[in-house]
Parts: C-alpha cells; structure tokens; sequence
C-alpha cells in the first residue's frame, strides 16, 4: 500500500510540474527513440529552432490529418531554421509503421512509458496517450510557444506563422 501512494504521489508531483510549464521555462530535457531506433536528445537541438507536436495514437484520423499537415508543410519549417518532432505514447514499431505508410519528412518520438508526455504535462488522465499540444522550443532551449488547442489540420500552417513571429523579437 505504501509503494502505491508513493508511485501515486511521485506521478502526481511530475505531472504538476509539467502542468504548470509556461512561456520561457527551460524545455524539460529528455531522450528518445525515434521511428527508426535512434536516441533523439533534446539537449542536441541547442542553437535551433524545434517544434515538438505531441498526438494521441498513430494511424488515427485526426493524428494522420496532423501529420500529413506537418510532412506538407515540412519545407516552409525548415526554410524558418526549425524541424519537427512528432511525441506520442506509440512504440517505435507503430512508429515506424505510421511514419512509412504516410511518407513523412520529419521524425517520430516514441514515448510509450509517457515519460516525455508527463514531462510535457500531456498526458491524458487515465489513458497511456497524450493530449494534442504543439511547443515550439527556442534555440536557447526555452519554451518559446506553447499550444493546447490545437487543430491537426491547421497546426503545421500556425507553427510556421508562429516560427517566423518568434524569430521577429
């Protein structure tokens, strides 16, 4: 009984503080799998421009509609400095799947213990997904934007806008 008030009290504690991320906090590093096995480090991406766009389940409708949004958009972002990383508690094999069947430009993190998802304070109560928030990450590793009512249709085109605002101050 004790161990499990204790995880309960730890989950608890990690998702406060990823809850209560805001605008210029230092981006939670962390390390991941992407869709074709490879360590993608958080801490590597200083001195450019990062969008991490967290989904619920690969291969659903609005989670295909958002990233097919991002591999059409992919070159405008890069043209801006930025690349794109997807995050959801998928494996990297449905990773992998996903990411082939739709042809896309940019990598997929798989997080399927939600440990950059609770980092992120994304996590769905009750459920090993993530809710869909966009963040767009500063080359001082800052958070530099942060999106909780995102449209899967319309992301890609507002973190292109958003990129070349951000890079205006």
């Amino acid at each position: 009984m004790k161990s499990l008030i204790l995880a309960f009290s730890l989950a608890a504690a990690s998702s406060t503080y990823a809850a209560n991320l805001k605008l210029g906090d230092q981006a939670p590093n962390f390390t991941g799998k992407n869709q074709d096995g490879q360590t993608f480090d958080l801490s590597a991406r200083k001195g450019h421009w990062t969008v991490l766009y967290f989904y619920p389940k690969a291969g659903t409708p609005g989670c295909t509609k958002q990233a097919c949004a991002f591999r059409d958009s992919i070159k405008k972002i890069q043209s801006e400095g930025a690349e794109v990383y997807g995050v959801s508690a998928d494996s990297v094999a449905e990773q992998k799947a996903f990411h082939t069947e739709h042809k896309l430009g940019f990598d997929l993190i798989a997080d399927p213990d939600d440990k950059i998802i609770d980092m992120y304070g994304s996590k769905m109560p009750l459920v090993n997904m993530s809710k869909r928030w966009t963040f767009i990450i500063s080359p001082e590793l800052k958070i530099a934007s942060i999106d909780k009512d995102v449209d899967p249709l319309l992301d890609a085109k507002k973190v292109a806008e958003k990129i070349v605002e951000l890079k205006k101050k």
